[in-house]
């Protein structure tokens, strides 16, 4: 294992927006860094690329969670790299911006950071890509799952913990405020809840979370594993 890493590249820090970002969540200033390995307000995003010593083609790109308001860049993102690599897995973990109420603006940022490992994909011999992503970040993997397309389309989701729903009644009221704003009319709460658009290409899913867990419904990962199974999608769900 030690071997393992050792030999392994030195990660590598992309930005995914070199000639600037095609969109705007309004917020300026600089990016901050916060206690536990958190980081807000993040103004230049980027994945940072673990590459295993001995590559088994696989590729996943992690969303750490934050509630919209942060990221939890260290315990949902590198704190993980090691495990990851001894597998022979390449990890690249997402820094992502805020929406701030400007709604596509995560959602591109995980596209881009999948059309990032695509186009290295000879060079670091990947052949299949995944997203994954723990709490909101969890949606935003879910998002890229669902309405991925074309060199922005994962073959695999692994969610932990995840946001699915934009329902009042299964949501994270502050993750969802940030995202659709204060008074979403039901229309947009219908069309940015995951559970309603599974369909039969969305890509197999492993997803893991607590039962009691207080923050985010376990409701939401149930609603969508039996979405999953309605759309013959491969699922597993593990409720701890």
């Amino acid at each position: 294992f030690v071997t393992t890493i050792l030999s392994a590249q030195k990660p590598v820090e992309l930005l995914l927006w070199p000639d600037g970002a095609p969109n705007t969540n309004g917020l300026t200033g600089t990016e901050e860094d916060l206690q536990g390995g958190r980081v807000a307000n993040v103004v230049n995003p980027s994945i940072t690329v673990y590459r295993p010593a001995k590559p088994n083609g696989m590729a996943i790109i992690m969303c750490p969670g934050g509630g919209y308001a942060r990221l939890a860049m260290n315990h949902e993102g590198h704190d993980m790299a090691a495990w990851f690599m001894a597998q022979g897995i390449t990890y690249a973990v997402l820094k992502y911006r805020m929406p701030n109420g400007h709604r596509e603006v995560p959602l591109d940022d995980v596209r881009q950071g999948l059309r990032i490992l695509h186009n290295y994909s000879e060079e670091w011999k990947i052949t299949k890509v995944g997203v994954m992503g723990a709490s909101i970040g969890g949606y935003i993997a879910g998002h890229a799952a669902i309405f991925g397309v074309d060199d922005a389309r994962p073959d695999f989701q692994i969610l932990l913990y995840p946001v699915i729903s934009m329902l009042p009644h299964l949501t994270h009221l502050k993750s969802r405020e940030r995202l659709l704003g204060a008074n979403p009319t039901h229309e947009e709460e219908e069309a940015f809840s995951l559970e309603l658009h599974v369909n039969a290409l969305t890509p197999p899913a492993f997803i893991a979370l607590a039962s009691d867990d207080e923050a985010v419904s376990p409701e939401n990962s149930v609603l969508y594993y039996l979405a999953l199974l309605k759309n013959k999608v491969s699922a597993s769900l593990h409720i701890y």
